[in-house]
């Protein structure tokens, strides 16, 4: 369900590295814990992220939740797709829809792997 090639955070976001700048996304598992997507507040191009920080915020018709940083760096871009219409997350495979492009400073979060991460939420 969640695919091998990103890392995951405890706080249900996903990273690819293997992307130039590095993509970050929320999980499949947070979308579905949230219900209806009704907004998200991502931040400035430009704008400097630290890991485990949080970056924005994604609303649903339930509640508010942070998003959090699972890498440092410069943002260099969002996906301003899901800016005007967050309702398409819901959509959406993990891995399928990033909300932000970092340019890394190096400097990562605890990942987890796609397995840790399907135990992490059975749990």
């Amino acid at each position: 369900m969640y695919p091998e090639n990103l890392k995951y955070t405890k706080d249900h976001e996903w990273i690819n590295q293997a992307t130039s700048p590095v993509e970050v996304g929320v999980t499949s598992f947070a979308v579905e814990q949230l219900g209806d997507i009704v907004h998200l507040d991502l931040p400035d191009v430009g704008s400097e992220v630290k890991h485990g920080d949080a970056f924005g915020t994604i609303e649903s018709t339930k509640t508010v939740s942070d998003l959090y940083a699972p890498i440092s760096g410069k943002i260099v871009e969002i996906n301003k797709e899901l800016a005007e219409k967050p309702e398409s997350l819901q959509n959406s495979e993990s891995g399928k829809k990033w909300l932000i492009k970092v340019e890394s400073s190096g400097e990562n979060a605890e990942l987890l792997s796609a397995a840790d991460y399907e135990a992490y939420i059975k749990e």
